[in-house]
C-alpha cells in the first residue's frame, strides 16, 4: 500500500527531463510486487527497463502511487516516468513504446499523459481504490486460480457489511496494520468499505487517501470471521479499539487484492 514504506522525497523533474504519467494494469502472479527486489521480477524493474529501451539506453526513473506486494494485481495503477527532454514523445508513442518493450510480461500500459515537473504519482493522489475478490463456493477455482481468495463456507455479507460500517471514518488502525509497517502514524481515514455479492463472487470495495501496509488484507481477513459466524460486528469494533494487531483477524491472501484506481484532481488522463 502507498504509505506502508519509508518516506522518500520525490525529486522534481530536472530541466533536461519531461515527466509522463502512465496508467498500468498487471497480473501479479510471478511478480514480487511493485518495488525492485533481488529475489525476483518487479513491476518497477519491468517498467523502468522498458522505458530505458524506449529512451535509447538512458535511465528513466519512476515513482508509483502505491507499492503493491507480491501476487497483488492492478487494473489502474499509476506511476510517473522522467524521460529525457530531447525525446519527441506523445501519449501514443509512450503508451505503445512501453507496451512493446514490456512484452511478454503481464504488465500493460493503458494510457500516458504529460504532466508538470512538480506532479507526483504518489503525492498528488487524492484517493486510492482497492477491490478484494472472494470466490465463495464449495468448488475450488478453475479459471480464477490465483486471482481470488477461495472461501468454501457460506459468508453472510449482510453481517460483514454491518461490521464494515463500524470501521468507516478516521481511526487508529494499529489492529489492521502489518507488524513491519513503517508508516509514521497508524491514523487513517477509511472513506468506503463495502461488500457486494455478484453470484459466487464477493467484491470488497475499499477507498481511502492512503493505506497502511496490509491494511486492506487484514480488514478482509477480519470481516470473513464475521461472515462465517465466528465473530460478531461488536467484536470487530472491540478489535479496532484494542489498537493491537494481535486482536485482529488473519491476513487475507495477496492474490485476491487489486489496485483498481488512483484519483487525482485534476485527473491527467481525463483529457485523453
Amino acid at each position: 500500500m502507498s504509505e506502508a514504506y519509508p518516506w522518500h522525497a520525490d525529486s522534481h523533474a530536472a530541466e533536461d527531463r519531461q515527466r509522463w504519467a502512465v496508467k498500468i494494469e498487471y497480473d501479479g502472479r510471478g511478480l514480487v510486487g511493485w518495488q525492485r527486489q533481488k529475489n525476483g521480477l518487479s513491476v518497477q524493474e519491468l517498467l523502468e527497463d522498458a522505458a530505458q529501451r524506449l529512451a535509447g539506453g538512458r535511465k528513466v526513473p519512476s515513482i508509483t502511487a502505491g507499492r503493491t506486494d507480491a501476487r497483488v494485481h492492478a487494473t489502474g495503477q499509476v506511476a510517473h516516468l522522467d524521460f529525457p527532454a530531447d525525446m519527441p514523445l506523445n501519449g501514443r508513442s509512450v503508451r505503445d513504446g512501453l507496451g512493446y518493450h514490456l512484452k511478454p510480461h503481464p504488465v500493460v500500459v493503458l494510457s500516458a499523459a504529460p504532466v508538470a515537473p512538480t506532479w507526483s504519482a504518489r503525492f498528488s493522489a487524492v484517493r486510492r481504490r482497492y477491490r478484494y475478490r472472494i470466490l465463495n463456493r464449495a468448488s475450488r477455482p478453475g479459471l480464477e486460480a490465483d486471482r481470488v481468495w477461495h472461501v468454501r463456507y457460506p459468508l453472510d455479507i449482510a453481517a460483514m457489511n454491518e461490521a464494515a460500517r463500524l470501521l468507516l471514518g478516521q481511526h487508529d488502525f494499529s489492529t489492521f496494520r502489518a507488524a513491519a509497517c513503517q508508516a509514521n502514524s497508524p491514523i487513517r481515514t477509511l472513506d468506503r468499505l463495502e461488500l457486494v455479492r455478484e453470484g459466487e463472487l464477493i467484491h470488497v470495495e475499499v477507498e481511502a487517501r492512503s493505506f497502511l501496509h496490509h491494511q486492506v488484507r487484514n480488514l478482509v481477513g477480519t470481516l470473513q470471521l464475521v461472515g462465517c459466524g465466528r465473530w460478531t460486528p461488536e467484536q470487530v469494533q472491540a478489535a479496532l479499539e484494542a489498537r493491537d494487531r494481535r486482536a485482529g483477524g488473519p491476513t487475507a491472501p495477496a492474490e485476491g487484492l487489486y489496485l483498481v484506481g488512483v484519483d487525482y484532481d485534476p485527473d491527467p488522463f481525463e483529457r485523453l
